[in-house]
């Protein structure tokens, strides 16, 4: 697939042919997604399937609305979307996707990964938020006086299992659940925080396109300690920065013009990255309990949404999406 003129350029204004744009969403033959740039994460799994150019063609329009605007009005006409959701809701496809149509238009865009920028590797990032928990949880039966030998050998085989946030043990032990309750606090203290994610050099990076920069160094953090390094990107012709992440509506992360959320349940979330298989103990209590807490966080965003994409596909406004999520945690 080639490049369309479906954009016309000028020193004032980036309009798009709009009625040109189904032309672009071939469910058909979809022999084109090999031609798209995936994120620059080292090593992510992205494929991209039907659902997902479904889910881009009801976004893309919409998007279109805004961004012309947005890059209208830039001193360098240069935008930043961000695509977040739940770990494994289809955020690097669709983002991918997005970025791809855009280029195809002629409105030439980059896709970052925000997973390139926690401070450390996701395995030593998973054991720094395991060590947090537990940490907590042990402080927390400490201060309530519940600690003692026969808890702490106790806690310990169950730590050993992996099974101390395991919701069938906290019903049973009381002292478990004030070890989870803190626990629990410890982990919402650094989950998406200034302490597990690099967001200085995030709003540096942004900061720097949006200023016009042309040449920017890009960090590529892998999943093993010498899978970190920095590549130097081309941004001299990219008027489009798609980031992608989980934590891409975070309040410290910033800059951001048009915030896109796509919605899944945490079950939902936690089906699809077994299908993706991306890290170990994907299905453990303890990631159970990570990715509900990021879901507390996207629910607490996602007002600043622009568009919110349920994942059946359908586009919800915000006051739809509360209700949704209430409906889900009632049910």
């Amino acid at each position: 697939m080639h490049k369309v003129n479906h954009i016309t350029k000028n020193s004032k204004k980036i309009k798009v042919d709009k009625e040109a744009i189904n032309k672009l969403f071939d469910t058909k033959n979809i022999n084109w997604i090999d031609e798209i740039i995936k994120g620059d994460m080292p090593g992510d799994k992205i494929e991209i399937g039907i659902e997902h150019i479904k889910k881009a063609r009801v976004i893309l329009p919409r998007l279109l609305d805004i961004l012309l605007s947005v890059v209208n009005e830039q001193p360098n006409h240069r935008a930043v979307i961000a695509v977040s959701g739940g770990s494994g809701v289809g955020k690097s496809e669709i983002a991918a996707l997005l970025s791809f149509y855009l280029n195809t238009m002629g409105l030439d865009s980059y896709t970052l990964s925000g997973d390139n920028y926690p401070y450390r590797i996701p395995k030593y990032n998973d054991a720094e938020r395991l060590r947090i928990f537990r940490q907590w949880g042990i402080q927390g039966l400490i201060s309530h006086g519940r600690y003692t030998k026969e808890v702490g050998d106790l806690l310990k085989e169950f730590q050993r299992l992996g099974q101390d946030s395991n919701p069938e043990y906290v019903e049973k032990y009381s002292w478990l659940s004030i070890y989870n309750s803190a626990g629990r606090n410890g982990l919402k203290s650094y989950l998406g925080t200034h302490k597990e994610i690099n967001f200085l050099e995030l709003n540096n990076i942004i900061s720097q396109f949006k200023n016009g920069v042309n040449s920017i160094l890009l960090k590529r953090m892998g999943r093993e300690e010498a899978e970190l390094w920095y590549e130097p990107v081309d941004f001299s012709n990219k008027k489009v920065m798609i980031i992608e992440w989980t934590h891409s509506s975070n309040n410290n992360l910033l800059g951001v013009d048009i915030p896109i959320l796509l919605n899944s349940t945490p079950e939902e979330t936690l089906e699809h990255r077994k299908a993706r298989n991306r890290d170990g103990a994907i299905d453990s209590p303890f990631t159970s309990m990570v990715l509900a807490i990021e879901q507390e966080m996207l629910v607490s965003q996602a007002i600043k949404a622009k568009i919110i994409l349920a994942k059946s596909g359908d586009v919800l406004s915000y006051n739809d999406y509360i209700r949704a999520i209430s409906n889900d945690i009632n049910n």
